[in-house]
């Protein structure tokens, strides 16, 4: 399944993932600038906020509450479309995902 990271300047960065893996797990596996996962996908941080594309939102799910709660920390704007990216989980329906990365994460 691939995954493609938008970053903030624009730059494109395309991965694969695995049925099960979540978007941070493939982002810091292929070194995609712009997402940390500091605290390794336990929703501790939220240095691996992203904005799931508007084409895709209705595939990821909604953010649940302690996710929501987390954003609060984000270093960046949260918007309609912001995510942890360790929450979304990948699947056969969320092949070719594309999210945006936000300006700063820390």
């Amino acid at each position: 399944m691939k995954i493609i990271f938008v970053a903030h300047d624009g730059t494109r960065t395309e991965v694969e993932a695995s049925e099960g893996e979540s978007v941070m797990q493939a982002a810091v596996q292929n070194g995609v600038d712009g997402v940390i996962g500091e605290c390794g996908g336990s929703m501790m941080c939220a240095t691996c906020h992203c904005y799931v594309d508007e084409d895709w939102i209705g595939k990821t799910g909604r953010r649940g509450e302690g996710e929501a709660d987390m954003l609060e920390c984000a270093a960046s704007e949260v918007k309609a479309t912001s995510r942890l990216s360790c929450q979304i989980e990948m699947s056969a329906d969320l092949d070719g995902l594309v999210v945006h990365l936000p300006e700063a994460q820390i």
